[in-house]
């Protein structure tokens, strides 16, 4: 794991550089900065979180999963932690705290992750295209990533391609032993993605990341003079982090906010390249780092719960025989 945290690490330290000399200027951007608008859009990304809680309930009840609501919504926080990971996939320590608290198996719920993050991706894609036909901004991009989705989705529907696929990449010795646990995933997955759940979880999915674009749209404007129609906020919001999710870079660092500061300039009102940078560092700070800190925290608590469990199953240690 100490490899993927120096990525991390690296990620950002090439971001930070990258933005260091607008950064010089933040406190002069922020000095009349409402930052009201900024407790908002933690507020509305809290929002995100709990409309998600309600999807990730959702998809363990079509499991069979059951679990008390309070430990399953610290799991489901947990695994905010690591939003950070590529394509969030890091997020499947949900699967291995579940088996630590409840012993489930990791294979009934890990699909359920990879679902997560196609309904994320979907919703995104309806957010942006909403924002395409309004402005007609980042046609290409959004066209893209939907031929992506599509041809997993396609996937996902199609068994006889994909459990080729499958078959095929596990026929070296070395990976034979995966090839019944990826079927197996593949199976669970699918039937997380049918017609019916999949559409009740993106219905679930578009509301929770549109409160997070209209927390992007109030940091902007937020910024004296600063305007940025509530449409076109979503568009780049969306569109941006559909690029960041499928540049599998840590949390799309560096290809968000990069897309994201270049898209103000050019489609917001009175927006300058500094103050596009500031804005899009608060809405980063208000979304992906404030999801990592919660997380941390669930996390903390998850583990220590663990730990308890560990002790309680090892029962009390007996004193070792006087002679």
């Amino acid at each position: 794991m100490k490899w993927v945290w120096l990525a991390i690490v690296a990620v950002i330290a090439v971001a930070a550089f990258a933005m260091v000399g607008d950064v010089s200027e933040l406190g002069e951007r922020l000095t009349d900065f409402s930052w009201l608008a900024f407790v908002a859009a933690l507020g509305l990304a809290l929002g995100n979180y709990v409309l998600r809680f309600f999807r990730w309930q959702l998809y363990l009840r079509h499991q069979g999963v059951q679990v008390p609501a309070g430990s399953s919504a610290l799991v489901f926080g947990a695994g905010l932690s690591l939003s950070i990971t590529p394509a969030k996939l890091g997020e499947l320590v949900k699967s291995y705290l579940l088996r630590e608290l409840h012993d489930i198996p990791a294979t009934k719920t890990a699909p359920i992750v990879i679902a997560e993050r196609v309904t994320d991706l979907i919703a995104l894609l309806v957010i942006a295209i909403i924002g395409v036909a309004a402005y007609g901004v980042e046609t290409t991009l959004v066209v893209g990533a939907g031929i992506v989705i599509g041809v997993g989705l396609v996937l996902l529907a199609w068994p006889a391609p994909t459990r080729w696929i499958i078959d095929t990449v596990t026929k070296p010795r070395f990976s034979q032993r995966f090839r019944t646990p990826l079927h197996e995933l593949y199976t669970n997955l699918a039937s997380l993605c049918r017609p019916k759940l999949l559409v009740v979880a993106t219905a679930i999915a578009v509301p929770a990341w549109s409160l997070e674009c209209i927390g992007f749209a109030e940091i902007v404007k937020a910024f004296p003079g600063a305007h940025v129609d509530l449409g076109m906020a979503m568009v780049i919001y969306a569109a941006t982090s559909i690029a960041g999710a499928l540049s599998f870079l840590p949390g799309g660092l560096g290809v968000t906010e990069g897309a994201m500061t270049l898209l103000l300039v050019n489609s917001a009102q009175h927006v300058d390249r500094a103050t596009a940078i500031d804005a899009t560092l608060l809405t980063r700070l208000a979304t992906l780092w404030f999801a990592v800190a919660l997380g941390l925290i669930c996390l903390y608590v998850a583990r220590a719960r663990i730990a308890r469990r560990k002790r309680a199953a090892a029962g009390p240690i007996e004193p070792a025989p006087l002679y």
